[in-house]
């Protein structure tokens, strides 16, 4: 074999092995670096899934037990959130009737959320008012109570809004009649706009969790 010819084969050799080191390269390169799942579809529902969940502003607030809690405090558990009062009418208990039946219906394997009431009515609801009035849901109904600026931002995080007006010398607050949906970082995950409806909501958590398991799962693979 002369020395063209073996220098040849060398070449040949050599770019085999470079292409094979570049084709086991990137797939142990995208093994570990798994693209994230895109955030369901769930419009059929009145449910938007953000793809990045929104990071909360920091506030202090106080809860139904007089005990303070900050953004930090939202965190290890899924939440729904809802902005409104206990004096409210109609919208208010109608929500929270809707967010009892929904917990009622979760199945067992899926994680237990907290329902948590952040009011836009802070001049009457108390702790001691927040209390009685979550107490009448379940014992995983909350409800948040404090400076009214720290609210209204709070709920503007949340996408919600609310005003207060006098009506024949009575206070009246409109607001926002969506449910916030918060993950377990103290995230918001996602929006679900009424009409609220309880087999629809269980589903639409079952989902979003679902979800979000699969792509931490595929984070730490």
């Amino acid at each position: 074999m002369n020395r063209s010819v073996q220098i040849t084969l060398v070449v040949l050799v050599l770019a085999v092995v470079l292409v094979f080191g570049l084709v086991v390269g990137q797939q142990v390169f995208q093994v570990g670096n798994v693209e994230p799942e895109p955030a369901p579809d769930l419009a059929e529902m009145n449910t938007y899934v953000y793809d990045q969940p929104r990071t909360l502003s920091e506030f202090t607030l106080t809860n139904e037990n007089g005990e303070t809690v900050t953004r930090e405090s939202l965190r290890g558990r899924w939440t729904f959130a809802f902005v409104g009062y206990t004096n409210c009418p109609d919208v208010c208990p109608a929500a929270m009737a809707n967010l009892r039946r929904t917990d009622k219906l979760l199945p067992d394997e899926l994680p237990q959320p907290d329902y948590l009431l952040i009011t836009a009515d802070p001049e009457h609801d108390t702790p001691g008012k927040l209390k009685d009035y979550t107490a009448f849901f379940g014992e995983n109904f909350h409800g948040l109570t404090g400076d009214l600026e720290t609210l209204r931002e709070l709920a503007k995080n949340l996408s919600a809004v609310f005003a207060h007006r006098q009506v024949d010398g009575e206070l009246l607050v409109d607001h926002s009649g969506h449910f916030a949906l918060l993950n377990p970082n103290g995230e918001l995950a996602a929006l679900i706009q009424p009409p609220h409806h309880p087999e629809e909501l269980a589903s639409a958590f079952e989902r979003i969790y679902e979800w979000a398991k699969t792509n931490r799962e595929n984070a730490r693979s």
